[in-house]
C-alpha cells in the first residue's frame, strides 16, 4: 500500500514539474549559447548546469569566470544571489513529512529553485516522493536545454543567438512584474535596483567594477533598503 502511494505521489510530482521543465528549456538554452560564446566547451556548460541549477547564479558566474583570478568576486556574487535558497529550504522543511529526513533532505535540497519551491510550498505536507518527482523534469529540462544551446551555439547565426540571449531577461521580467502589480513596495525596490545598476554601468569609476560584484552590491543594497523602509510584520508582531 505504501509503495503504491509512493508511486502515485512521484507521478503527481512529475506532472506538476512539466510546466517548469518546459520553461527551463528556453532559459537554459540561452545559457548554453552564452557559455559557448564566452569560450566554454559544450561539456563545460553542461557540467555547470548539472551541478548548480541556478539561472541567475550561472549567468553571473560565467561572467566572472571569463576573467580568471576573481575568486572572491565569484564567491560574493554566488552567495548573494543564491542565499535565498537557504531560506526556501528552511521554509519547506517545516512542511516536510516525517519520512522526508536525513540524506533525503541533503540530496533533494540540491533541486530547490524558485519555481520548484513555489509549487512545493502550496502542499500541506511535502512528501519525499512528490518532491523527487517534482524535481526530475525541471532538472532534465535544465540540462537538456543547456546541452542543446551549447551544441547549436557554434551553428546558429550571430543575429539569432543575440535575439535568443534576451530570453533570460524575459524570464526575470515575468517573475518580477506580477509582484510589482501586487505591492507598490516592490516597485520601489525594483526601480532602486535598476537605478543602482545603471550607475555601475555608466559612471566612470563604478563601471570598472566587475559584473558579478556589481550585481551583489545592487541586490544587497536594494534588499536592505526595502527591508528598512517596508518591514514585513511577523504573525507575533501582528498580534
Amino acid at each position: 500500500m505504501k509503495e503504491n502511494n509512493t508511486i502515485k505521489e512521484f507521478a503527481r510530482g512529475l506532472r506538476a514539474g512539466i510546466p517548469i521543465g518546459l520553461g527551463y528549456l528556453s532559459v537554459s538554452f540561452t545559457f548554453g549559447i552564452m557559455a559557448v560564446s564566452y569560450g566554454f566547451a559544450w561539456w563545460q556548460a553542461l557540467l555547470i548546469s548539472m551541478t548548480t541549477v541556478t539561472s541567475a547564479g550561472q549567468f553571473a558566474g560565467i561572467g566572472v569566470m571569463r576573467y580568471p583570478g576573481h575568486y572572491f568576486e565569484m564567491l560574493l556574487s554566488q552567495l548573494t544571489i543564491n542565499v535565498r535558497y537557504s531560506f526556501m529550504s528552511i521554509s519547506l522543511s517545516q512542511k516536510a513529512d516525517r519520512r522526508f529526513r536525513g540524506i533525503s533532505r541533503w540530496l533533494l535540497g540540491f533541486f530547490v529553485t524558485d519555481e520548484i519551491f513555489a509549487v512545493a510550498v502550496t502542499e500541506d505536507h511535502v512528501r519525499r516522493s512528490f518532491f523527487a518527482g517534482l524535481s526530475t523534469i525541471p532538472y532534465l529540462g535544465w540540462a537538456a536545454g543547456t546541452l542543446t544551446g551549447a551544441l547549436l551555439g557554434n551553428v546558429l547565426p550571430p543575429r539569432l543567438m543575440s535575439a535568443l540571449g534576451l530570453a533570460i531577461y524575459g524570464m526575470f521580467v515575468a517573475i518580477v512584474v506580477p509582484e510589482m502589480k501586487k505591492k507598490k513596495e516592490v516597485i520601489f525596490v525594483v526601480v532602486f535596483a535598476f537605478a543602482a545598476s545603471c550607475l555601475f554601468y555608466y559612471v566612470p569609476l563604478l563601471k570598472d567594477i566587475s559584473t558579478g560584484l556589481a550585481i551583489s552590491i545592487c541586490a544587497v543594497a536594494a534588499a536592505a533598503l526595502g527591508a528598512f523602509l517596508f518591514p514585513v510584520e511577523t504573525e507575533e508582531e501582528a498580534v
